[in-house]
């Protein structure tokens, strides 16, 4: 019994990653407008489903992908991403502009300057050597 419900639980799990894992793709695709390509891709393949139905091959492709024959849910993508657009934020600035330099910049060299002594040399500068060998502590 209780090795079933590990089995379950287990199973629960990695069945919930996966579910996290197609919600989190679904919320990144519609992040970046995939959606759109996506509904797009099925207005195309609608309309040339139906204009196969009345021409030819091609008189069919060149009607359905000429912009002067939109169908409903063209329209409705069209619309929709207009508006969708008009929700983002604005663009920032693409020309940077500096205001010229009244004072020209002058550097001015320090009139004195010592040496930090590097940790080689700290150390030969110790008064006494550490003990060899080091020293015991003792219990008592």
């Amino acid at each position: 019994m209780a090795l079933d419900a590990l089995r379950l639980v287990c199973e629960w799990f990695a069945v919930m990653d996966r579910v996290r894992n197609i919600v989190l793709i679904l919320v990144l695709l519609m992040g970046t407008g995939a959606h759109w390509c996506a509904l797009q891709s099925v207005a195309w393949t609608r309309m040339l489903a139906e204009n196969l139905r009345s021409a030819s091959f091609s008189d069919a492709i060149s009607r359905t992908f000429d912009g002067q024959h939109p169908c409903r849910l063209c329209k409705i993508i069209a619309t929709a991403r207009k508006s969708d657009k008009k929700a983002e934020f604005p663009q920032p600035l693409t020309k940077l502009e500096f205001p010229l330099a009244t004072q020209s910049l002058l550097l001015i060299a320090p009139t004195r300057s010592h040496r930090v002594p590097t940790i080689l040399e700290s150390i030969d500068s110790l008064p006494h050597q550490p003990p060899t060998p080091p020293p015991r502590a003792t219990c008592a």
